[in-house]
């Protein structure tokens, strides 16, 4: 069996998409001939925990944990609790004098990213650690971008070929313009990330829109590999609470808060004292609080249920148990091409999915083309009214019916073997 080098910040314990997106390819590489070496830290900032992913990880795996030293501690002590609730604090709103400060010094002093102080003695202890235990190729997966500085570097000493793996844009990333840069920071953060897209072996993105925003910066060839569900998670059966349940899972952001629908809810509430008893706002995960005020200020906190964040397999137990799936996008206008990695998820649960954002993003055009719900404006009042009595109408008769689309091409172990493809082809010149 070959042997891969994945270099990724998030790994279990920690939870999230991007742990997801990496262990479940660890989980299937294996049946493609490959054997997963996990390159991780031994004490990452643990933004949220789930130590159930850990059961995914296969036999064959290899980790290996090296310690981090990351800024954290500094900015928590400069900004005290209150920096620490938010789901990104990265974000257009107003700041403090403190939260501009640490902004700029993150943007200006930690290039590309925090953990940037992690990526020589990760290339000093990798390229002793191959001469032991040689590898056929290396995968770095970013943010944060400093694992891909770590694949530039030891590629560039080994000539192991090295497939670069972004979850998400760099310099066209919606946050990018909040980080306050100068000139020099915004310019040595451009060199950077055509440094790692000419020089990767491959480059990988997982949205069609970044994919084509790549290709303007290299010349290299920038593949496409999406997220994806495992249909392992959907094996089991769901008992229906008989509630009318309106569900999210994952962050939500307040740059994403759907007012309008907290509003056509209110009404609805108001007119129909069925609808009020059956309401329930299922929201799990880490969200923002000025959304949970909005819900609150709209006369809606009756009907809110909010665990915070749960294990995956809850999020999974409540995606199929949800009358219609909330999916909203943040009011950025770079986040029309993100894909977020919740919609695939949200597919394989086979529910409703009503989408708040562009209309023109790719998040709409996915909806559209699966036929598993509908994705309209944020402030489009009368289409989101129409959509939430259809749905309600449709529970109240027994007949809100599972999508049955096709959607085979999102499944882990499909987009696990177009890995293993790229990892043959690069590899192919050196067996």
């Amino acid at each position: 069996m070959r042997r891969v080098l994945i270099i990724t910040y998030y790994w279990p314990p920690s939870g999230g998409s991007g742990v997801q997106r990496w262990v479940k390819f660890a989980k299937y590489l294996p049946k493609e001939g490959w054997q997963p070496v996990i390159y991780t830290p031994e004490n990452p900032e643990l933004t949220a925990v789930d130590r159930t992913l850990a059961a995914e990880i296969p036999p064959e795996a290899e980790v290996i944990k090296r310690p981090i030293f990351e800024p954290y501690g500094i900015y928590r002590k400069l900004m005290g609790k209150k920096g620490s609730g938010e789901v990104n604090p990265i974000h257009g709103g107003k700041k403090n004098w403190k939260q501009k400060l640490s902004l700029m010094i993150r943007g200006n002093f930690f290039i590309p990213d925090p953990r940037v102080f992690w990526v020589r003695p990760s290339i000093r202890f990798l390229k002793g650690y191959l001469k032991k235990h040689p590898v056929d190729a290396i995968i770095t997966t970013g943010p944060p971008h400093s694992m891909h500085l770590i694949g530039l570097g030891l590629s560039k000493a080994t000539h192991i070929p090295w497939l670069a793996d972004f979850r998400d844009a760099w310099t066209n990333m919606f946050y990018y313009k909040y980080l306050g840069l100068g000139k020099r920071a915004d310019e040595r953060q451009h060199e950077l990330e055509k440094a790692v897209l000419d020089n990767a072996t491959i480059v990988v993105s997982v949205s069609p829109f970044e994919q084509k925003d790549f290709q303007k910066i290299t010349t290299n060839n920038v593949r496409l590999m999406t997220n994806g569900f495992d249909p392992d998670d959907y094996k089991s059966e769901t008992d229906s609470d008989d509630y009318f349940n309106i569900t999210l899972t994952g962050l939500f952001a307040s740059a994403g808060n759907p007012k309008i629908l907290w509003k056509v809810l209110a009404e609805k509430v108001l007119a129909d004292h069925e609808f009020k008893n059956l309401l329930r706002i299922r929201l799990i995960g880490k969200t923002d609080a000025e959304i949970l005020r909005s819900i609150e200020d709209a006369g809606l906190g009756e009907n809110l249920y909010y665990p915070g964040y749960q294990p995956h397999e809850v999020a999974v137990r409540e995606q199929r148990n949800a009358s219609f799936l909330l999916l909203c996008l943040r009011q950025e206008p770079e986040y029309a091409s993100a894909v977020p990695g919740k919609i695939f998820e949200y597919l394989a649960s086979r529910r409703p999915i009503l989408g708040i954002g562009q209309t023109d993003s790719i998040m709409a055009k996915m909806i559209r083309d699966t036929a598993s719900g509908v994705a309209y404006d944020w402030d489009d009042e009368e289409s989101i009214r129409r959509w939430v009595d259809f749905c309600w109408d449709e529970f109240k008769n027994g007949e809100l019916k599972d999508n049955t689309s096709d959607i085979s091409r999102y499944d882990r172990r499909v987009i696990t073997r177009q890995l293993a493809g790229y990892l043959d082809e690069m590899t192919r010149d050196k067996r």
